[in-house]
């Protein structure tokens, strides 16, 4: 009975150890990504914004969905953005995290508005 518990025991193992698609954590979010997803020549300014507008630019300048969410993860605003420039008027003064996707490429950037 013991020959046979073990038998499954090594089965379960092996079975397991080479299954597709299961693989360790990595310590950087940026090598678990397949390709080269940010987009090229981004720039968020003023940083740290002390009015009421971000201007948001990149090489392509394309129609951007902007999300911008607080350090607790909660989504605090949701914007199409067509031209440039982001009214951040209706945000209290805080540090943000903002997702920009720009066609199939997107960033994360870390921006505080005072």
């Amino acid at each position: 009975m013991k020959k046979i518990y073990l038998l499954f025991m090594f089965i379960g193992v092996v079975c397991f150890s080479f299954a597709p698609g299961i693989q360790a954590q990595s310590g950087s979010f940026e090598k678990q990504q397949p390709g080269d997803t940010k987009i090229k020549g981004l720039s968020i300014s003023p940083n740290p914004a002390n009015g009421n507008t971000l201007y948001i630019t990149s090489d392509k300048n394309l129609t951007k969905t902007v999300t911008i969410f607080t350090v607790l993860s909660q989504k605090v605003m949701f914007k199409v953005l067509i031209g440039e420039e982001l009214d951040i008027s209706s945000l209290p003064p805080a540090i943000y995290i903002i997702r920009i996707k720009e066609k199939d490429k997107t960033s994360t950037v870390k921006f505080v508005k005072t």
